[in-house]
């Protein structure tokens, strides 16, 4: 196995892009990507994406955009988790160029999903969920949260006020990043008064959809110097892991099985354990689900998720930075691109390249991409490289 570093990245503005198809966005990312790495070919290309048949009726998304930013010829193929879709296809990069079957491969997340209307949106979403025993009866991705979120309000005494640091520090985060759907701050005052969508949940506990891509471009680390124009990033760590796709079916509702698996897997695979890790972009669709993600990636014992919200320990000035350019919850959620710009963003913070939002020395950097309700959960670990 070949140590592997990301040398390029590239990303779109997450909005409402009714003048950019879903190839332009795609081209958009991977081109920016390629020009940041300084090649013009690759051998392969990886589409992280979910939705492009249900919304905008295209598949074939790895010869059409291989096609379109003009490597035609190359092995090209799209690659479907979900939303674990970006990370699941960065995956499969990692073991593409450290299995020595490619030493340049591009990976790119991308999704449209703004041109339809919210119940066309919604069903496509659904679809993650299990088809026999949860979208069946009603239930959307929503609600699912939901249940969880008043069973953990139930079990450790939780207030729904207190999840609102999570919003809180998202959207802080958000307005020093540029490509952000959702810039705005937010208080917790604004967080109590916002509308109920599938009660405990609110509007602002949940993340917006949105359109837009991302992209990294891979190389063995013996090749990295050749290439790019800034600072390399090495991957310490690559593991996937998966649960039951209903929450019913799990042993434990409130234990994320799929994210401890593949968290301390990758931990394993670095060396490293939570305490060494210096910012986590977690898969914050909803507050609940990063108090969860928190909990079960080891950063916080079970119920006390939400404490490290409140206490200030998750800001960029925090123990444990999370979501340090707004996260799902800000940034927006492009179900299948989202895995990407949390790797995108890893990146730009090991390069020094965050902005206002810097996390001071930033070494290692963990992002962690869920599919579903935590049925798919893909860990990686960043390290920057002198």
């Amino acid at each position: 196995m070949r140590d592997v570093s990301i040398i390029g990245i590239g990303q779109t503005p997450v909005a409402e892009h009714w003048d950019r198809s879903l190839r332009h966005l795609a081209g958009d990312a991977v081109l920016a990507a390629m020009k940041d790495a300084g090649i013009e070919t690759a051998d392969a290309l990886y589409v992280g994406n979910m939705l492009s048949g249900l919304l905008t009726g295209q598949e074939h998304l790895g010869a059409l955009i291989a096609d379109f930013v003009g490597l035609r010829g190359i092995e090209a193929v799209k690659v479907e988790a979900a939303c674990g879709s970006g990370a699941a296809a960065l995956r499969l990069g990692y073991m593409a160029v450290a299995g020595g079957m490619h030493d340049l491969v591009i990976v790119c997340g991308v999704e449209k999903m703004t041109d339809t209307v919210n119940s066309e949106t919604t069903t496509g979403l659904v679809m993650a969920a299990d088809a026999d025993y949860e979208s069946v009866h009603g239930l959307t991705f929503v609600a699912i949260n939901a249940l969880l979120m008043r069973r953990y309000m139930y079990e450790y005494g939780v207030r729904h006020e207190d999840f609102a640091y999570f919003t809180v520090n998202a959207h802080r985060n958000a307005a020093g990043n540029p490509q952000a759907m959702y810039r705005n701050p937010v208080t917790v005052e604004q967080f109590m008064r916002a509308r109920m969508i599938a009660d405990p949940i609110n509007l602002l506990d949940s993340s917006g959809i949105g359109d837009g891509a991302a992209a990294v471009v891979l190389c063995p680390t013996s090749m990295a110097r050749e290439y790019g124009h800034g600072r390399r990033v090495r991957i310490r760590a690559s593991s996937m892991a998966t649960d039951a796709v209903a929450v019913h079916d799990r042993r434990d509702p409130l234990w994320l099985s799929a994210v401890e698996a593949s968290a301390f897997k990758a931990y394993q695979q670095a060396g490293v354990g939570p305490r060494e890790i210096d910012l986590f972009e977690l898969h914050d669709a909803f507050t609940i689900m990063a108090a969860l993600s928190l909990e079960a990636s080891g950063f916080a014992e079970r119920g006390k998720g939400v404490w490290l919200a409140r206490s200030g320990e998750i800001s960029r000035e925090g123990r444990i930075p999370i979501c340090t350019m707004g996260g799902l919850k800000a940034r927006g959620h492009p179900v299948g691109a989202t895995g990407l710009y949390q790797v995108v963003e890893v990146v730009q913070q090991l390069r020094g390249e965050a902005g206002p939002n810097q996390i001071a020395h930033a070494r290692l950097g963990m992002a962690q991409n869920i599919g579903g309700s935590g049925a798919t959960a893909i860990t990686h670990i960043l390290e920057a490289q002198d």
